[in-house]
């Protein structure tokens, strides 16, 4: 399954901050399936959809 990467935010965000999770919230109103994962190795949450076949 592929992706798309939508944003990517930095792990150290302030203390009881979640900006991926509340970016991926405003997209799911707005109809976008997307979802946070964290890339370990750039030490970032990235908010991703689906990526769309072509």
């Amino acid at each position: 399954m592929g992706a798309k990467v939508l944003e990517r935010f930095p792990a150290g965000a302030p203390r009881g901050s979640w900006p991926a999770e509340e970016y991926a919230a405003r997209r799911r109103a707005e109809g976008q399936p997307a979802t946070v994962v964290m890339d370990l190795r750039e030490d970032a949450f990235l908010v991703v959809v689906p990526a769309e076949d072509d």
